[in-house]
């Protein structure tokens, strides 16, 4: 499983390339979903070179749980290519986004 439990409120999703990239956001989701107390999660995208529609439509579903349940996801480590799907669709206005896991983490910590 691609979740790293890093506090009692925080989890690292480290995601890889396809073919499991989409299989690991399908059930990084249903954990979140099924998580009593919704978590702050960082989404580690430093090992995915590409970014389709499927992916992006399942990362919208992951981040509408967070809204909707006052959690709060940051993106991390975008590649160059990962990076420029995001900016194609408009989607970099979406999501929040921090150049690494350290950042993001910081990011989370001032949050809570």
């Amino acid at each position: 499983m691609p979740i790293q439990i890093w506090s009692d409120r925080i989890w690292i999703l480290t995601l890889d390339d396809e073919p499991l990239l989409s299989e690991e956001l399908i059930s990084s989701t249903d954990l979140v979903q099924k998580a009593e107390i919704p978590p702050e999660m960082v989404v580690d995208f430093s090992a995915v070179t590409r970014v389709g529609s499927v992916n992006l439509s399942q990362l919208l579903s992951l981040r509408k749980i967070f809204v909707e349940r006052g959690g709060h996801m940051k993106i991390a480590g975008l590649t160059d290519a990962a990076w420029g799907a995001f900016l194609a669709t408009g989607l970099d206005k979406v999501f929040d986004f921090t150049p690494d896991v350290p950042s993001a983490l910081a990011a989370l910590q001032l949050d809570l």
